[in-house]
């Protein structure tokens, strides 16, 4: 039994999707204008189902190349502990599931989440044995989750949403970048070149640190009152870009030592940025 959860787990990536909830949530309470348990409660079961069914997919197509890579041959297609078949039904449960519970709160919602699913499976996944542009499509998904949340809370796209969507979506590259670099040997076993220019130089690293700063103007827009309802008051706008900051330091050490170390150090700077960042727009909101 234990053996049985540990790999639903690892089929369906729970960490990540628990990562994906928390940005959703983030993004529900931005736009929420009274807070609704039942919404915030289908979100997240909406969330986990629409993360679980891209990952499952994505395990199903990749498992002749997992197999190759250190990091994923444990996994429990590749393994032997997990059929294809059964893969398949619990990425399809997991899309009907996470549609349906999105749709419950409102149909725009499950519209992203839909959208979110195919192009990780569809397009995402095929194209990252093919081209470094795929971490470009691969960043659409991933910058979903805080915008669907806004939008689970107001049922429309707008400037807010868009900007929640534009602030993830430029984190996406320094924070995959940087993974792409210090597994790079282990992504190349399985085919797989995700830097931009294939290669752990200096072109890849000036590129991650554009990205990181554009993630840093980003994040702070909201305090000069463009973004509609999103709004930022100056303190935690000094906060955010300290935030940045600190992220674009290893982005630079990254620059000037090109070294596995360094890319694990921004890797880790980059998640912890985000959750902050994101915390510290949720208070902002509720103490200003």
């Amino acid at each position: 039994m234990s053996s049985l959860i540990s790999d639903f787990k690892e089929i369906t990536k729970i960490r990540l999707s628990v990562s994906v909830v928390f940005s959703a949530i983030a993004g529900y309470m931005l736009g929420a204008v009274e807070v609704d348990a039942l919404s915030l409660v289908l979100l997240a079961f909406g969330g986990y189902f629409m993360v679980g069914a891209s990952n499952a997919f994505n395990q199903i197509i990749e498992k002749d190349l997992d197999v190759l890579m250190d990091r994923t041959k444990n996994r429990p297609i590749p393994a032997g502990r997990m059929s294809v078949s059964t893969a398949f039904i619990i990425a399809t449960f997991f899309t009907i599931l996470g549609i349906a519970t999105l749709y419950v709160i409102n149909e725009r919602t499950a519209m992203y989440g839909a959208i979110s699913i195919f192009l990780y499976t569809c397009v995402y996944t095929p194209l990252k044995t093919k081209t470094p542009l795929a971490v470009f499509v691969g960043a659409i998904p991933g910058a979903i989750p805080f915008m669907l949340g806004w939008v689970a809370a107001r049922g429309q796209f707008g400037i807010e949403s868009g900007t929640l969507f534009a602030l993830q979506f430029f984190w996406q590259f320094p924070h995959f970048w940087a993974i792409g670099w210090f597994l790079f040997e282990d992504y190349k076993k399985g085919g797989f070149y995700m830097l931009p220019t294939g290669k752990r130089d200096k072109g890849t690293a000036v590129q991650i640190i554009i990205y990181t700063i554009w993630t840093i103007l980003v994040s702070i827009v909201p305090v000069f009152g463009v973004t509609g309802d999103l709004k930022l008051s100056i303190v935690s706008a000094i906060i955010v870009f300290a935030l940045g900051v600190f992220m674009l330091y290893y982005a630079l050490q990254l620059f000037k030592e090109r070294s596995a170390k360094a890319a694990k150090q921004l890797m880790l700077a980059s998640v912890g940025y985000i959750t902050l960042v994101q915390i510290v727009y949720v208070i902002d909101k509720f103490i200003r």
